[in-house]
């Protein structure tokens, strides 16, 4: 069983053009989208949303600031830009976690009082998240990597390519998903693209340090 899986991390490669007559099947990217939603998080307070750009305008007008995506946007099968939560809504005190902990977690009232103060102390003392709006940030967007991770190596494991993008502008596209997205920026920023479809090149040979070069024993 441990094969399959090393073949399709070997499969998945940065596809910068996708065969645009190729189209993925509804039941194929909904589970692309699953291995994102069933992805782990601190806490488990999953901070993202993820868009799935399909409209031909929109995807144009993204072209003007994502200089990373300019042979993707017109070619994929389906475009996703995955927004990270701020702030405003990962504080141990916002309406947010007290949801979430509430509607999706089901903790009793009397325990969610004890796991927010852990978290309040987990952000101010042990993380020093609280200093900054950006470390709130920075430390939310690493967790959104591991869900964009689950989704390429999913897509990988049924033979779908995927290119993840971080080349855009990102005040500008901020502004856009406000504009055009009707996202609360205040609440939601961008954090990376990803698009998925099908190759129309031959994969590059892969070239990785070698194991022993990356890993140390103690």
């Amino acid at each position: 069983m441990k094969q399959p899986f090393l073949d399709a991390m070997n499969f998945r490669h940065a596809c910068k053009t996708f065969d645009s007559s190729k189209k993925i099947s509804a039941e194929d990217f909904n589970y692309i989208l699953q291995c994102a939603r069933l992805s782990p998080s601190s806490f488990g307070f999953e901070p993202w949303r993820f868009l799935v750009v399909q409209d031909p305008a929109l995807r144009e007008k993204l072209k003007e600031h994502t200089w990373g995506a300019q042979g993707t946007l017109p070619t994929a099968s389906h475009f996703v830009i995955a927004l990270v939560r701020t702030a405003k809504t990962m504080r141990y005190d916002s309406a947010y976690i007290e949801d979430i902990m509430a509607s999706v977690h089901h903790i009793p009232e009397e325990f969610r009082i004890k796991r927010k103060a852990f978290y309040k102390t987990f952000q101010e003392v042990d993380f020093d998240l609280l200093h900054s709006d950006k470390n709130m940030l920075d430390w939310a967007s690493k967790q959104c990597y591991i869900a964009l991770a689950n989704m390429m190596t999913g897509a990988a494991f049924i033979k779908i390519d995927s290119c993840p993008i971080e080349g855009f502008k990102e005040q500008a596209l901020n502004q856009l998903l406000a504009s055009d997205f009707n996202i609360d920026t205040s609440e939601f920023k961008a954090a990376y693209m990803v698009a998925f479809g099908y190759r129309t090149d031959p994969q590059p040979e892969k070239t990785r340090q070698a194991l022993d070069d990356i890993v140390q024993w103690f």
